[in-house]
Formats: structure tokens, C-alpha cells, sequence
């Protein structure tokens, strides 16, 4: 297997290329936990302690995204280089970008209005998804 390279990481190895595998291989958003847990599962050779720095490697790259459950917990997930923004369903963690053309005027127009330049923003809605409110 050829060893993915991280952009800023001080060494790509095996252990951070199952980190990188796995993440594209996934669709939803995951924990640190439960990204080493699966990959326990798979009999790779991988610490904790890794995971956590690949990923911060990653985040630090923009190579991938993070949310926030209100429950303080972390997930991370690769996701589409277009800028997005994320609906977050605070029971199961169900993650959907969303595109928001009104956000980004919007943005635009509150940062014009204070001389604020070179703009970067996340948003996050977080809510409870159709299936949570099912059951």
C-alpha cells in the first residue's frame, strides 16, 4: 500500500496512512474513538495518540472537516472542498452538508459593514433529525 501523504505531518507512516484510509472510505463523521475502535476492528496496528495527531494533522491541512456534538464531542469526517456548512443532529450525531448561498451574503454584508476583510466562517445548525424524532 502506498503511504497517502499528510500535508504538514513531520512523518507520513503506515499507521497515519490507515487513519487517511479509513477516512475515505467513511461518509459519516466519526470520533477519534471510534475511528481507532474500527480500525482496531480491522486489525490495523494503530494508537490512539495517533489518530488524534493524524487527524489534528488533517483538520491543520484542511483536509478534513470537524463538528462539534453540544455534548463537547469532536467528529471528523472528509468532506467536499466547496465551502459548506453542516445540519447536526444532536441525538444520533447524523451529519448533512448544506450549501447557503443566503449565509454567505449575508456574511459578506455584516463583515463589509464593520471593514472586516478576508472573511472565513463555519456554521453549524444542530437540531434533531426526522428518524430521532420518530423514535
Amino acid at each position: 500500500m502506498a503511504i497517502k501523504s499528510i500535508p504538514g505531518a513531520a512523518r507520513n507512516t503506515r499507521q497515519r496512512a490507515e487513519v487517511v484510509g479509513l477516512l475515505d472510505e467513511l461518509t459519516e463523521f466519526r470520533s477519534a474513538q471510534g475511528l481507532h475502535a474500527q480500525l482496531r476492528d480491522q486489525q490495523a496496528s494503530v494508537g490512539l495518540t495517533t489518530v488524534y495527531r493524524t487527524l489534528q494533522a488533517l483538520v491543520d491541512a484542511g483536509e478534513v472537516d470537524t463538528v462539534r456534538l453540544p455534548s463537547g464531542e469532536q467528529l471528523y469526517r472528509r468532506c467536499s472542498r466547496s465551502h459548506h456548512h453542516h445540519l447536526v443532529c444532536r441525538e444520533c450525531g447524523r451529519t448533512v452538508e448544506v450549501v447557503g448561498p443566503a449565509v454567505e451574503e449575508w456574511a459578506e454584508g455584516v463583515a463589509a459593514q464593520h471593514g472586516f476583510t478576508d472573511l472565513n466562517h463555519t456554521l453549524e445548525i444542530v437540531g434533531v433529525c426526522a428518524d430521532c424524532v420518530r423514535r
